[in-house]
Formats: C-alpha cells, structure tokens, sequence
C-alpha cells in the first residue's frame, strides 16, 4: 500500500512537470498587435421637468443606495460683484449656508444636520452660483426643508458675516505664499484685464462689504426661473417631483434681471511680467484669451492642446521640456472653452532658476511649431482616442449625470452636445489641427508671467522685451 501511494505521488509529479513544460511553450499575443472592439457607450438621460416657478428640474432615479443629492445652478457670479467690493459674491456664496436661515439659526442647522448626517452647502464662482444637498433617503423631508430655507431665506447674521471676511481676509494675506497660485492670478489679471474676470479681491474691498451688501446681492441673484436643479438618488421620479413642487411653492418667480457684463477683448500685445522671489525654481505661465464654447472649431482645438501639451507624458511639451531635456517635472498646456466668455489658452512649468530663459524658449518653440507644420498621424490617432476612450468617465454615478445635464442646459449648450462629442472628435483631420493652430496661438499676443529670483537666471529676462515687475500687495 504505501508503494502504491508512492507511485500515485511520482505519477502526478511527472504529470504537473510537463504541464509547466506545456505553458512555458505557449505564445502570448504581442499586445501591440492586439486589436479590440469599438469602445460604445450611450450617454445617460435623465428627466426634465419646469415647476410652476419656472425652476427647472432634472430627475434621475439610482437605487442603489438610500441617498439622495441634488445640485441647483443659479445665475449669478463674481462677474457681478461691483469693482470696490470685489469678492461679495464669494463672501454671498458663503455665508448662505453659514449664516442660517429665518427659521433656523446657524447652530440649529449645523447641529440638525451632522445628527442627520445630512449635508447642504453653498457656494458662488466666476459666473453661477450652487446649493447642493447630500443626505441619506430617510432624512430627505427634513434635509430637503432646511435646503429650500438656505436657498430663499438665508438669515445672513452679522457674527457670521464678520467670520467669513475675516477668513477671506486673512486668506489674502497668505495669497502670495504660493508661488504657483501667485503667477496663474498674474496671468490671469493680465489676460483679462479691464475686465471682471480679472479683477481678484483685496483686503480693502473685502472691508467694505456688508451684510447689507449680501442681503442684496442674494435677492439679485437667487430667483427661481434662473435655476436649474439636479436631483439624483432612491426615489420615485413621480413622488419626487410633487415633493419639490410643494417645497418650492412659496419660492415666486421674478423678472428681475441682473446687468449685462461685456464680453474681454484680446490684448492685441504680448507682455513680459515679473515677479521678484527669493526662490531657487522659477514659475512660468504664459497664454492669451482662448475661445467660447459655441466656437465650432472647439473640436480640433480640444485635439490640438492635447497634443501640444494637455496629455501627460504623451504631449509634445512633456516630451522635450521634461524627458529630452531635463528641465522641469511638469510642463502643459490648456485650452479652456469659456462658458460664457472666452476662455483661456495657457502653458506652464517650473524649471531650476538657472534653466528658466531656456525652457521660456522650448515652450515658445513648441506653441510656433504647432502653427507651421503637421502632426503625425500617430499623435493625432493617440489624441483623438485619449479624448474619446476617457469621455465615458464623466458619467461614474447618477449623480454627476443629472449634473451634468443639468449644468449643459445652465450653460446654454448646443442640442445633443454630448451625443455627438465623440463622433466629432473622430472628425478632426491633421489639417484640421495645423488650421485651428494658426488661428489661435497667437505668440504676439502672448503674456508671460515669471516668478522667481533673477539673479539667478541663465538670461537676463528683458532679452524677451520690456520687463514690467508685478509687486503684488497682500497688506491692502
């Protein structure tokens, strides 16, 4: 017996050696060689609704999980906010939320809330503002209460008030810590100067801001039949819907309308700006005034920065500044469509003190190359599926889907916008991408901001042109 159970054990050894034997004979497909399927995806729908206010309402169904969130968009932004008292549209945003409403106190709501596990926040940018609400399915009666009372009826109480310009103040003193954020706010008063988007706040305007100032901002602003809502989550869309009209029913539509803002102009002139720190890596920012969204050559201009620079270590930028050359950890560009003004185009890196004129000159080759000869065809196919294989990550819950439609509708895009982004990123042709290139950098009308110690410098920086030196003032 137990030669025999010997002989089992030698047989089944044998067995398993040729088996390995077997595999490590096997040819595995060269994976450069491998070919798949066309990535398809429908993009999401969600319903659409109009309350009796004139609210706009989508609705989206996930019952996953017993949570509920909604996001409304108003129509409002610091594109508003009158220039000696720029930054009241972000203080606004704040204290909508923190400063309670009429019918509960701010200790009230915090406390109700975090026992809820509930969340409402509140917040105003560039050019819209939002209210959002998060809270578990069981809590949405009361949460969603609370919500409409700090979107119509904020109490905005003085103490409150006062600890968001002190916060707001005390950030500006430590604005200029950064350098990085300290050269994108200088490329940005530079590109839009003149205009509202460039105009950041200070400490004197912040001083000037009032309660009264807030009351009044938020009566402009938050109006009914200038909101669209997103809502997502385990409900019943029917239900849902008669729950928001009898929430929103006290809220009335208004007329009132806030001022027109003119759109930026270009420049029309290049600049060099400096700003002096005691630093060993120099920050650089170049760019201009970009293009607005309903630009139908958004497409190939999407395409084109990929490949000059918004596409990791695959751009063109990334190639030569950081893995030729050495200079610099990250070097990029982006084309931003504006969504209701132009946006910008803009590159960037940090490179050793010593190396700033150089890579100042790589980067500006690199822009102008892009403008006299073709990409090949492997970085344009390399771009085109980056975009189109990454597009169906903006849709990873219900959530942002019925954001996303939401704000689409906010922003005022094209029909079926999302449906056919894809099938026109596929369209852009090389030439395409040389014509948009042509058309849109513009070198001569580029800014340049600088931050660092020139002492240090390879070149002196006024070899670029007039030097102006920016001393920014976080004591004003």
């Amino acid at each position: 017996m137990k030669k025999f159970a010997i002989l089992i054990i030698f047989i089944l050894l044998v067995a398993s050696l040729h088996a390995a034997a077997a595999a490590e004979r096997v040819v595995h497909p060269d994976p450069r060689a491998m070919t798949f399927q066309p990535l398809s995806f429908k993009v999401p729908e969600a319903e659409r609704h109009i309350l009796d206010n004139g609210m706009i309402v989508y609705l989206l169904e996930d019952r996953e999980l017993p949570v509920v969130t909604m996001q409304a968009y108003l129509a409002t932004g610091s594109i508003h906010d009158p220039a000696d008292k720029t930054g009241l549209a972000l203080l606004t945003g704040a204290v909508v939320r923190e400063g309670g409403t009429a019918a509960t106190p701010p200790e009230a709501l915090d406390d109700e809330l975090e026992f809820m596990a509930s969340t409402i926040e509140s917040g105003i940018g560039a050019d819209s503002g939002s209210v959002s609400l998060g809270c578990l399915t069981k809590n949405l009666n009361r949460t969603l209460e609370l919500f409409v009372q700090v979107m119509t009826s904020p109490l905005f109480r003085a103490d409150r008030v006062e600890q968001a310009k002190n916060r707001a103040i005390e950030a500006i003193r430590r604005q200029n810590d950064d350098p990085k954020e300290l050269a994108d706010r200088e490329l940005s008063k530079g590109i839009y100067a003149g205009h509202p988007l460039g105009r950041f706040p200070t400490i004197a305007s912040v001083k000037a801001i009032s309660r009264e100032d807030m009351i009044a901002f938020h009566q402009r602003s938050f109006r009914p039949n200038s909101t669209i809502l997103a809502v997502a989550g385990d409900f019943d869309k029917g239900e849902m819907l008669a729950r928001l009209k009898k929430a929103f029913a006290g809220w009335k539509r208004t007329e009132r309308e806030l001022p027109a803002v003119p759109q930026p102009s270009p420049t029309g002139k290049n600049a060099v700006l400096f700003v002096k720190r005691d630093i060993d890596q120099s920050v650089i920012r170049m760019g201009h005034l970009g293009i607005e969204k309903n630009n139908p050559d958004l497409y190939a201009v999407t395409v084109m920065n990929v490949i000059l620079g918004g596409n990791g270590f695959s751009s063109r930028m990334m190639a030569v500044i950081r893995s030729k050359e050495g200079l610099a950890y990250n070097a990029a560009s982006s084309f931003q469509a504006g969504r209701r003004f132009p946006g910008t185009f803009d590159a960037e890196t940090e490179t050793s003190a010593a190396s700033t004129l150089r890579a100042i000159g790589l980067m500006e080759a690199l822009i102008r190359d892009m403008t006299q000869t073709k990409v090949t065809d492997q970085e344009l196919s390399l771009a085109k599926d980056s975009i189109i294989n990454s597009f169906i990550f903006a849709f990873t819950n219900a959530a942002t889907v019925a954001s996303q439609r939401a704000r689409l509708e906010f922003y005022g895009y094209p029909p079926r916008y999302l449906e056919s982004y894809r099938d026109n990123i596929a369209k852009v042709t090389r030439e395409d991408v040389l014509r948009v290139a042509r058309k849109y950098l513009r070198p001569e009308e580029m800014i340049l901001v600088v931050v660092g110690d020139e002492k240090k410098f390879d070149k002196p920086l006024s070899t670029l042109g007039k030097v102006q030196e920016i001393v920014p003032d976080s004591t004003k």
